[in-house]
């Protein structure tokens, strides 16, 4: 088998066998010729032992070229009968110029310019190679996915080619769920890290360092200068600017949705007894949150979002529940923002929402430095089923703000029209082609905040799209009654 000589990044990317997959990468890992090893694979295989033909399409003759002459390799090395490199006109298609390699069972490995002409009449494989660099990727996928309804695959595989270019477009639509695309994602550091450096020198006949690793790296890094995120780092040029606009935001606000402000009673208030501060804490909630938790239609399930934070002056801590209507849009019923509270008081109020929730399935909770508390004993209560211990990277904001940016999009969340949280939301920033909360704060009328309120949503919004449990019932909670807080949305 080719796995042997294949690296993990290599192998994986074979293994997958959805319908329809991509890949962001590197430039050079050798991502396209361990491919080729799996398109002599099935080219060499019986059609009833799953065996196919593959079609290579990418925008540069030398690349196709270079593809299909590493098929023939690949076909010598698996011990497969197949004919030598061969360049010819399809008879079917008069004046298409093509590469190929024939298989005895009677399949091929053909490589075609990037016309979505091309693939008329075509069964099996397509591999769109550098897909960010073809004339009109759209066209040439809506040809190529025709294929999969006989059992082919369509593999589509690219460094990026700026922001605004299609193939990035098809990343964050299968981030955010759109699309039932599988999804790799192949840097210079991951190759690297799984051997990269050992088969360039073994390739090479050089010995292998960690030092001279460290060396390599850099004189690529240097080589590459300024195009090196995105020729390397899978990180598409000119990602810059506002990731939510304000138009987008604001089709989605409702005025009549609450936003509850929670701050201290008292400067002393954490010096006050427990039992003092439980009493004062559920006096407000009863008052404040009970009657809207009691009026949620009890048929309706709903999830959690929460961003941490425990300072008198500083970040706020925000709850953000959402309930999936019929139509499935997510509908927030209030927002809670809470400032200075002491833990006991946050853990007392968050038990408090999710226990009076309809059909509680999951929560998401900010589970960085001092947030590790809470999340940890809302998971001890409700089980790691329902609760998610979120800790906010950079690779968490690149695969779920996708999720919460199609929301807006598609205006399947419905939010308080507030002034605070727009601000809030619109605090996403687009750092190396990664929406996240820069490090500066933001004052005003409503003290210091620091996209607060854009954190708990984005929590609450990858709760609701990626957390499938049992609803959870608390037996001893306030009877619901059906109300019509969300009647007409």
């Amino acid at each position: 088998m080719s796995n042997a000589l294949l690296l993990p990044y290599q192998v994986r990317w074979n293994r997958d066998n959805n319908p329809v997959k991509f890949c962001e990468k590197s430039r050079r890992i050798g991502l396209s010729y361990g491919d080729a090893s799996e398109s002599a694979m099935l080219a060499g295989l019986q059609r009833s032992q799953g065996g196919m033909s593959s079609y290579y399409i990418s925008y540069n003759r030398e690349m196709t070229e270079t593809y299909i002459k590493d098929v023939g390799h690949w076909a010598k090395v698996l011990n497969l009968a197949a004919s030598d490199f061969e360049e010819v006109v399809l008879e079917d298609e008069k004046d298409i110029l093509a590469y190929r390699v024939r298989f005895a069972p009677g399949h091929q490995v053909v490589a075609l310019s990037s016309k979505p002409e091309n693939l008329r009449s075509k069964q099996g494989r397509i591999v769109i190679d550098e897909a960010a660099f073809c004339d009109d990727l759209e066209e040439l996928l809506k040809a190529a996915i025709a294929l999969t309804m006989w059992g082919g695959m369509v593999e589509v595989i690219s460094t990026h080619n700026g922001e605004s270019n299609p193939f990035n477009d098809y990343i964050l639509d299968i981030r955010a769920g759109k699309l039932p695309y599988s999804l790799h994602r192949c840097t210079l550091d991951d190759a690297l890290e799984q051997g990269l450096y050992r088969r360039i020198c073994q390739v090479r006949g050089l010995p292998w360092s960690p030092e001279g690793e460290v060396t390599w790296r850099q004189k690529l890094l240097d080589l590459y200068g300024a195009n090196a995120d995105e020729e390397l780092f899978c990180i598409p040029a000119r990602g810059k600017g506002t990731y939510l606009t304000r138009q987008m935001i604001e089709s989605c606000m409702s005025p009549d949705i609450p936003v509850l402000r929670w701050s201290p009673p008292a400067d002393d208030f954490v010096d006050w007894p427990e039992d003092r501060r439980f009493r004062e804490m559920r006096d407000w909630l009863d008052a404040e949150l009970g009657p809207i938790l009691a009026k949620l239609p009890h048929e309706l399930s709903a999830f959690v979002g929460e961003d941490f934070a425990r300072s008198d002056t500083g970040d706020l801590s925000v709850v953000w529940p959402l309930v999936e209507l019929e139509n499935l849009v997510l509908a927030t019923p209030f927002v809670l923002e809470l400032r200075g509270c002491p833990f006991r008081q946050q853990e007392q109020t968050f038990f408090y929402i999710c226990d009076r929730l309809p059909r509680f399935v999951g929560g998401a909770l900010d589970s960085r430095g001092n947030g590790e508390y809470l999340g940890e004993v809302a998971r001890q209560r409700y089980g790691p089923e329902i609760i998610s211990q979120v800790k906010e990277s950079e690779s968490w904001y690149r695969e779920n703000m996708p999720k919460l940016k199609a929301a807006f999009e598609d205006k399947t969340i419905l939010i308080p029209k507030d002034s605070l949280i727009l601000d809030d939301l619109r605090a996403f920033k687009m750092e190396k082609g990664v929406p996240k909360i820069p490090e500066k704060r933001t004052g005003g009328k409503g003290g210091q905040r620091h996209g607060d309120a854009g954190v708990a949503a984005a929590l609450a919004v990858f709760a609701a799209k990626t957390i499938e449990a049992e609803p959870f019932t608390v037996e001893t909670a306030m009877p619901y009654t059906a109300g019509n807080l969300f009647r007409g949305y």
